[in-house]
């Protein structure tokens, strides 16, 4: 080859509350954006699309679990006479300022720079193409890509190469086929440095519903695109070529997905006949139970974690956000159907909802805690994402919000609520947790867990993460790790340097406090997972969450009793099954 093309592929993080960027060690989860891109790149290098005297070489960075050696990639570009591009990868809102930071470098030394993802897609998908921070890339040089990099790299890669990268590459309008496509895939070096060495696919894109916090409908459109079960095997095959055979199916809801029984039914056989020790994590709606076979085939599939989008249990809630699709009505039956096949349940909940007070919300969590069969839930803040319909709205009306985009992470406050002051949205924030995972309901979690064929040791690692990262880490347990890394250097530019002789004793000693607190947790829930397993009772374990569903408990559950909407809910479904019965 007479030259070889530098491509950088950098997802950024960003700021904690101190300025400091979040990285670990180990990374919670892979970045999907990462995945999908580098598996389009290594196909364009792959075709040439430079020419045939041109290779491209590709750096993949997560800067959730990878320091960004800017001095290092620099003098990447410079051996190469500077023939390359950085491509800043699912950027979101809360990334962006940070980056922002990370393209200034490569900016400063005559680098061109990309970015795409939520954050761009969405502002020019749903604002007047200049809001929320937008004239900042534009200010810097840097070229902003809305929409999905499917059939379009190539054109953004020839445009670089030749010095004429584009200040904008608009495919909002234009979302493409994803069926036959390159399929999304990362190199094992990459994949180790996140926790359980999983990494991630999507199998659709698109979603129908129109809830109004969301921004995939936005981004991703409303019309669904699907892999096809070939392409699944596809890059299955090529993850256990390198060792890895754990995925987080990323599509928003995987029951919607038309082809689910088509893909399920070769994981099942790669499974089965190939013995591919399939683990999977897949994120579905409340109302998946409903179609034949799906959960029995999710577990055959190698599914042992679904998350599920609840939101909230009340009914009043979930239509001010038109999220009509979740009714409260089949909870129960749906969390106890994934419980029969012994499948881990997590469940997103969003605090701060109209109706939301902080009375109300503690009311919530304990009926959750008595009444539904749920492992474990991630608490979110209601937040105006730019590029979902609650920012437009309060946009388009002027309703102050906060400037500071890093805040955008659905665990700080970022407007006004109409029944709470920001303090007390904030501070029943950070009660969720603690209500939530306190040692007594931990302590009931695992019985149901040995009671329904819940693997304990796999429960209790997830309890650890959830009910520390918050109290100890301040940050939620999807931006979370295995051993937290930061320097002076990596603080936020506006941000003052701290003197090293002050920062390194107190990160040592956060530190060492931190992971003392850490290892009680562990100790504590070991212990109990340990005397409950060897429990007799404990196969036999029932309480109110697992009881099976009862005609008359539309009467006599918190669930269905405590709420107007819930009491509507309940008439609701009697009146449609008068109608259908006559």
């Amino acid at each position: 080859m007479r030259r070889r093309f530098q491509l950088i592929l950098i997802k950024p993080s960003h700021y904690d509350d101190d300025g400091y960027v979040i990285r670990w060690w180990r990374a919670m989860i892979p970045s999907n954006s990462l995945a999908a891109l580098y598996g389009i790149a290594a196909e364009c290098a792959e075709r040439k699309v430079l020419g045939p005297d041109t290779a491209i070489d590709i750096t993949v960075i997560d800067e959730t679990n990878t320091r960004i050696d800017f001095a290092g990639l620099l003098a990447q570009f410079r051996r190469h006479g500077n023939f390359g591009m950085v491509a800043l990868v699912g950027v979101q809102s809360n990334q962006y300022p940070r980056a922002l930071d990370v393209a200034r470098p490569f900016r400063n030394a005559g680098l061109p720079v990309s970015m795409g993802g939520f954050h761009v897609s969405g502002c020019l998908s749903m604002l007047d193409g200049t809001a929320v921070g937008l004239d900042a890339c534009r200010e810097m040089g840097i070229s902003m890509f809305a929409g999905e990099a499917e059939g379009r790299l190539d054109m953004v890669l020839r445009d670089a190469a030749a010095g004429e990268l584009k200040p904008l590459y608009n495919f909002m309008n234009d979302l493409p086929g994803i069926g036959g496509t390159p399929v999304p895939f990362l190199p094992k070096d990459n994949i180790q440095r996140t926790l359980g060495l999983s990494t991630s696919f999507d199998a659709g894109r698109g979603c129908p519903y129109q809830c109004s916090f969301c921004t995939i409908i936005n981004v991703q459109g409303r019309k669904s695109r699907f892999r096809s079960a070939d392409d699944v095997e596809k890059l299955v095959r090529m993850n256990w070529a390198q060792g890895i055979h754990k995925f987080f199916i990323t599509d928003d809801n995987f029951a919607r997905n038309k082809d689910w029984e088509a893909i399920f039914d070769r994981l099942i056989e790669l499974k089965e006949r190939d013995g591919i020790p399939l683990g999977l994590m897949i994120q579905v709606d409340t109302l998946c139970h409903k179609i034949p076979s799906f959960i029995e085939k999710s577990r055959r599939a190698g599914v042992t974690r679904v998350f599920i989008g609840l939101e909230n249990v009340n009914p009043d809630n979930l239509t001010a956000a038109k999220k009509n699709q979740n009714k409260i009505t089949e909870y129960r039956k749906m969390l106890l159907a994934w419980k029969a096949q012994g499948i881990m349940t997590l469940a997103g909940y969003i605090l701060g909802f109209p109706a939301d007070t902080p009375e109300s919300i503690r009311r919530d969590v304990a009926i959750i805690q008595e009444e539904l069969p749920l492992d474990v839930i991630e608490f979110f803040i209601l937040t105006p994402l730019p590029g979902s319909e609650d920012h437009q709205v309060l946009w388009k009306k002027g309703v102050e919000m906060d400037g500071d985009l890093n805040i955008y992470d659905v665990e700080h406050v970022c407007t006004a609520h109409p029944k709470m002051s920001k303090q007390q949205w904030e501070d029943i924030y950070h009660e969720a947790w603690s209500l939530y995972y306190s040692p007594h309901h931990m302590k009931t979690l695992l019985r149901r867990a040995v009671a329904t064929g819940v693997p304990l040791a796999r429960l209790v690692k997830v309890l650890v993460s959830f009910a520390t990262t918050v109290p100890l880490e301040n940050v939620h347990p999807l931006q979370s790790g295995l051993f937290r890394l930061k320097t002076p250097s990596e603080r936020r530019p506006e941000l003052p340097r701290e003197n090293p002789l002050v920062f390194w004793p107190r990160f040592a000693w956060e530190t060492l406090s931190k992971h003392v607190s850490l290892a009680g947790t562990i100790i504590g829930l070991t212990i109990s997972a340990f005397l409950i397993s060897r429990d007799a009772k404990s196969k036999s374990y029932m309480d109110q969450a697992l009881t099976p569903v009862a005609d008359d408990e539309e009467e006599t559950l918190s669930l269905f009793t405590k709420t107007a909407g819930g009491a509507a809910a309940v008439s609701h479904v009697r009146k449609v099954a008068e109608l259908t019965r006559h």
